[in-house]
């Protein structure tokens, strides 16, 4: 069944849309991998975020899918976040309402708290009802972060030059959105993070690196961005890739860096 997934202009949470979005336990059974959702936005109640969004009412704003779905470990109270994939933006902002009729269904049991809900499941019915009054724009494909130099950056398997271990996954621009969703912008070995070093200026430079080889994939593999990926800073992702035939793991670089596993 798909769902609406509210954004609101103030969160706890430092989500990106369409990439990840984190809720409470309580809308498990809603948010499962496969879900189509919808985005939306309550009504603007800070003038500062006008701005950012398409328009002051309550609205629809984009479509996506959940791919997965992970306990937030940094959560006492048992939250999640959702991996997604497929967004796609709406050229235009769908009203909630037209007239005096909603575009979702509110049961009578909810008429006076439904738009409390974050997330709310809709019928196949309401999903293609709000999607066929958008106007969708392409998917958004964006640029993987140059790096200095692509063979800097990887680890080849002894005798198989053509097998690069990481490199193709660190670049995939979804991948990386996804990590540093997940994992932030500072770096897993040392710690360097270069908008608190450097300011507004350099905010989101960061490297991701693939801890797996992909020498030891049996056949094609999903990565999972939060178990698979981790950011790093330049300087500890050239040492991690310094010998050609090994990738120095997370806790060896740590243990490099302090004398102690990570």
């Amino acid at each position: 069944m798909p769902a609406v997934i509210a954004e609101n202009d103030v969160s706890q949470w430092a989500d990106q849309t369409g990439v990840v979005y984190h809720f409470p336990k309580r809308y498990q059974a809603i948010l499962t991998p496969g879900t189509q959702v919808i985005y939306y936005k309550g009504k603007l109640l800070d003038k500062a975020f006008a701005d950012s969004r398409l328009s002051p009412s309550p609205h629809y704003f984009g479509v996506a899918t959940i791919e997965q779905v992970h306990a937030d470990e940094a959560s006492s109270k048992g939250d999640l976040y959702a991996i997604l994939s497929d967004y796609r933006a709406f050229a235009e902002p769908v009203l909630a309402k037209e007239g005096d009729d909603y575009l979702e269904v509110i049961p009578d049991s909810k008429a006076s708290n439904y738009w409390r809900s974050g997330v709310r499941p809709i019928d196949g019915a309401t999903y293609q009802r709000i999607v066929n009054k958008a106007r969708l724009k392409p998917f958004e494909v964006r640029e993987a972060e140059p790096l200095p130099s692509l063979d800097e950056f990887e680890s080849r398997e002894e005798g198989h030059p053509s097998k690069v271990y990481s490199t193709r996954y660190e670049r995939d621009p979804k991948l990386r959105q996804q990590a540093i969703a997940i994992h932030g912008l500072t770096c897993k070995g040392c710690g360097f993070n270069f908008e608190k070093t450097y300011g507004e200026y350099a905010k989101g430079i960061i490297h991701i690196h693939h801890i797996v080889p992909l020498s030891e994939y049996q056949g094609s593999r999903v990565v999972d961005p939060e178990k698979d990926l981790v950011p790093l800073c330049p300087n500890c992702h050239s040492v991690v890739h310094r010998i050609k035939n090994a990738t120095l793991s997370i806790e060896d670089l740590c243990k490099i860096l302090r004398g102690v596993k990570c």
